[in-house]
């Protein structure tokens, strides 16, 4: 099997959003985007404030942050998340889900080694 290319994983990746989404809103859950890209001036602020790392894969754009709400109400604690972070990681072996480090809101494809 041919190895993918990053910009096949990007697709692959927008796909896995669309998935997840469409699963929040049948759920019961709206959700709004967070970041989905960052540049890598962004990325190198954020982990000088040790809020993320330089090399985020948000710049390969393939990670994203949502913010979750149900009934009107905004949802920001890890485990709110984990209905939806379990889903995510049946997806594909390489679906990452934040809330396994602590940053429940992120979703992400491992790559380079990345999460």
């Amino acid at each position: 099997m041919a190895k993918e290319t990053l910009r096949q994983k990007q697709s692959r990746f927008v796909l896995y959003v669309s998935l997840l989404i469409d699963y929040a809103y049948k759920n019961g859950y709206e959700l709004t985007f967070g970041e989905a890209w960052r540049t890598p001036e962004q990325s190198e602020y954020n982990a000088r404030l040790g809020v993320g790392i330089a090399n985020s894969l948000h710049r390969d754009r393939l990670a994203i942050d949502f913010n979750l709400f149900k009934n009107g109400k905004w949802l920001s604690r890890t485990n709110h998340f984990k209905q939806l972070g379990e889903y995510w990681e049946s997806l594909a072996p390489d679906c990452c889900w934040g809330g396994r480090f602590g940053d429940g809101n992120h979703f992400s494809i491992t790559h380079g080694g990345r999460k």
